[in-house]
């Protein structure tokens, strides 16, 4: 590197390259959402479940429900923005199925008729919209009967409604929790500890509000350190050559 180089220049590399990975991953995540849609070939299939859930609520793409988190701006164009609500992956010869979690806010999926001999719960950890899945016959539904107000089996097809919370009333102190945590659903057969209102921190010890002015001091002392310390490391080389 130059001798030349400035602090502020090296400063504004450092951010420069924060930014890049951020908006990498970003650009990532809204690509698995068009890959999730398209994974099987084809589209919602007509007159299904998931297709009467979408019809009056929501747009189709691919084998997505998409719900327009913006209300379809102006514009009229599909918004990055939009999530899943609605999910048909029915008839797509799946033998295993790993991740769906860019559904997470689906409130129907179908999975039926595909050879998918096991699949895991944690399949559906944090899916605390979803109402209504269609499963293959060979599968339970995820979390167990417990974890649904019905299960039923047509055909062969199991069908699992009314997704229960675990725990015993939501926003409710739980046993399961530490103190100063509320217990809230988490997916089917999950709940997770959210820290009450005022604590937070390692088991929600800490009581008052994030610092958060705090931690971005921290953080924009350290990137300004850095910063510093690539700019006299470079002096260095440039002075012994």
């Amino acid at each position: 590197m130059p001798a030349g180089v400035s602090f502020f220049t090296l400063s504004a590399l450092y951010l420069f390259c924060v930014f890049f990975i951020l908006s990498s991953v970003y650009v990532y995540s809204q690509r698995t959402d068009s890959q999730l849609c398209h994974m099987c070939e084809g589209v919602v299939q007509n007159g299904s479940a998931v297709w009467s859930f979408c019809r009056t609520a929501g747009r189709i793409e691919g084998r997505c429900c998409l719900k327009d988190n913006n209300n379809n701006s102006s514009s009229g164009s599909s918004s990055d923005q939009d999530s899943v609500f609605g999910l048909d992956l029915s008839n797509c010869s799946l033998s295993h199925l790993d991740d769906l979690h860019e559904a997470s806010a689906a409130v129907i999926i179908d999975l039926s008729n595909n050879p998918v001999s096991n699949l895991s719960d944690f399949v559906f950890q944090g899916f605390n919209q979803l109402r209504h899945l269609i499963m293959p016959i060979q599968l339970e539904c995820p979390g167990g009967n417990t974890s649904w107000d019905k299960v039923e089996v047509k055909g062969n097809t199991r069908l699992c409604y009314g997704q229960r919370n675990v725990c015993n009333q939501t926003g409710q102190m739980s046993w399961d929790c530490p103190e100063n945590s509320l217990c809230m659903p988490y997916g089917p057969g999950f709940f997770e500890c959210s820290c009450a209102q005022n604590f937070h921190g390692y088991k929600c010890l800490r009581e008052g509000q994030f610092p958060m002015l705090e931690v971005m001091a921290i953080l924009s002392g350290s990137t300004v350190v850095i910063s510093a310390l690539l700019w006299v490391t470079q002096r260095r080389k440039a002075k012994g050559i």
